[in-house]
């Protein structure tokens, strides 16, 4: 399959489902663009889900949202609990545009959604030539250290730093936790064990199993300092947003609760206010990394799935393809 059929066809069955035009169209583009990267976790994996909350109400299929520019260098945007990625589509201009005018600039989102790959998002600052610093948080499923009540989401966050052709030189892109919930999910569904040191039970025990784990808690990236970096998402994307807190978000994944009403944070930086000669500065120390045996850049594993998919297209297993329909 190819990537013009994936978009065509997450559209289809998003508007089938009740979301209008405004709301489908950057949701399928998404879909495409994990799927191009060999993320099917975020891809057509996710589709039935969105399906689901279109039906069940936990997304408003025909939001329309809204935007306002409080300060110069600030862009606000309510996403009325539709899908976060209109918004985003919605408040990316103004973001840009504040950015060049005053050196840096911020957008949050509130009443959101999952955004998809979050390093989408800051991969598009950096064409615009932006240093593009994104946040997002999540349902809570991460415990602080020691203890056992989820508290944060996996709330990842992405870097992405412009190279001189009109791209990104590299894009970090990872969650607070060891791994993103959705390979989780993606387990479960196949019947499949996780690795350990994924996940603990709802008694705080290691387990290898992705049912026992949706019940507990992911355990956060290099322990204590993990969950630092997830609250330092959650007071961004959460906090400072205006959103419910990760501890008060309906699932991401089921049709319990209503609207998850989630948020996140956007940071744009524009590197010719600071100073000059950024881009062969940023070369060094890609060298300096790329440089070495064994070595790479964040986000190579993503380009090197780029280039299979624009040969191979995209395959869909069987389960998959029953679900959307296709067989």
């Amino acid at each position: 399959m190819g990537l013009d059929e994936v978009e065509a066809l997450a559209s289809v069955r998003l508007m089938e489902a009740g979301a209008t035009r405004l709301q489908a169209k950057p949701v399928a583009r998404s879909i495409r663009l994990a799927e191009r990267d060999g993320v099917r976790s975020h891809g057509f994996m996710y589709l039935p889900i969105y399906a689901e909350h279109l039906a069940c109400g936990k997304v408003d299929g025909k939001a329309e949202p809204e935007m306002s520019r409080p300060r110069a260098a600030a862009v606000v945007v309510d996403a009325a609990h539709g899908f976060a990625h209109p918004a985003i589509d919605l408040g990316f201009p103004t973001l840009v545009e504040a950015a060049r005018s005053s050196g840096i600039a911020a957008m949050t989102l509130r009443r959101s959604y999952n955004c998809g790959i979050l390093g989408h998002h800051a991969e598009r600052l950096a064409e615009a030539g932006m240093i593009g610093l994104c946040f997002t948080h999540a349902p809570a499923s991460i415990a602080p250290a020691g203890a056992k009540l989820p508290v944060i989401g996996t709330n990842p966050f992405a870097l992405a730093v412009p190279d001189e052709h009109g791209g990104a030189r590299f894009v970090l892109d990872q969650s607070a936790s060891v791994v993103a919930k959705s390979e989780v999910i993606l387990r479960a569904r196949r019947g499949e064990s996780i690795p350990e040191g994924w996940a603990l039970d709802a008694r705080g025990n290691p387990t290898t199993d992705p049912d026992a784990a949706l019940k507990g808690s992911m355990l956060p990236s290099g322990g204590a300092k993990g969950f630092g970096v997830g609250l330092l998402v959650e007071v961004l994307a959460s906090v400072l947003s205006g959103a419910v807190a990760s501890r008060d978000a309906s699932p991401f994944s089921g049709p319990a609760g209503g609207p998850p009403a989630t948020g996140q944070c956007f940071i744009a930086i524009d590197p010719a206010a600071y100073a000059l000669g950024f881009t062969t500065r940023l070369a060094a120390l890609a060298e300096a990394i790329e440089g070495q045996d064994g070595a790479r850049l964040p986000g190579a594993r993503r380009r090197a799935a780029r280039e299979r998919t624009s040969v191979e297209g995209v395959e869909l297993d069987a389960d998959l393809a029953r679900r959307l329909g296709l067989r």
